[in-house]
């Protein structure tokens, strides 16, 4: 399969993606546009064209949110204004986020299905591809990793534009890496997005509310209990 070709396959994931980050069309589209470019210019093929095309693209949607961000705080210096709104502090994640950006992208698949989405041990070793036992170990190495002993907790709630996106650009790649997907979907009648195996079994849900076009709290369900509608629009 030619570069252009794996592009396309994965250029409908790419625009979810972007466009749920950025909130707004013509950004993912032009977002996705630079992955392209990005991916178009590395001198070696990628093992994986859809690996490479997300982790560019997360890192791309990432440094518009940070500009974004440097313009709205100079601005709100400038207005003599508070730069955040009231609410929108650190989310209590901090430290399993931090846990994740240090790990290879298996070890982080592990985490992320074992911790965030509460997949079950055999779970997760089948989405992974390993015996329960290798998964195991791959998430004792996660434990040390994590000074030593506890791994830290995964928040229900996340608040903060600029938080959701670094919480997105640190476990959509690693879950597209074993096969699990993030589409856009209603979730309970409001906005939202739902996980999928690569067999198409629910995983886990978001619920986004949604202030001035961006989304602003990402709620988390697991379980049984999960509710999806229909598809949402990108």
């Amino acid at each position: 399969m030619s570069r252009i070709e794996e592009f396309e396959k994965a250029r409908p994931l790419l625009l979810s993606i972007a466009h749920r980050m950025l909130s707004s069309a013509r950004q993912a589209e032009a977002a996705v546009h630079q992955a392209w470019l990005h991916y178009e210019a590395s001198p070696e093929q990628p093992v994986s064209g859809r690996a490479f095309l997300t982790t560019a693209l997360t890192d791309i949607c990432l440094d518009a949110l940070r500009r974004a961000h440097a313009r709205q705080e100079r601005a709100a210096r400038t207005a003599q204004l508070p730069p955040r709104r009231e609410g929108e502090v650190p989310h209590a994640g901090a430290a399993a986020l931090a846990l994740l950006q240090q790990l290879g992208p298996t070890e982080r698949a592990v985490f992320i299905l074992r911790e965030v989405l509460h997949c079950t041990p055999a779970q997760t070793a089948a989405i992974v591809g390993c015996p329960e036992a290798a998964c195991h170990r791959t998430a004792a190495t996660a434990a040390r990793t994590a000074d030593g002993t506890t791994v830290p907790s995964w928040p229900r709630r996340i608040i903060g534009a600029d938080h959701i996106a670094r919480v997105f650009a640190a476990i959509v790649p690693a879950l597209d890496h074993v096969g699990v997907t993030l589409a856009p979907q209603q979730v309970g009648g409001h906005p939202g997005a739902v996980f999928r195996d690569r067999h198409g079994t629910v995983l886990s849900t978001l619920a986004f509310d949604v202030r001035d076009g961006r989304i602003q709290t990402i709620h988390w369900a697991t379980g049984p209990h999960l509710s999806t509608d229909t598809p949402a629009q990108t």
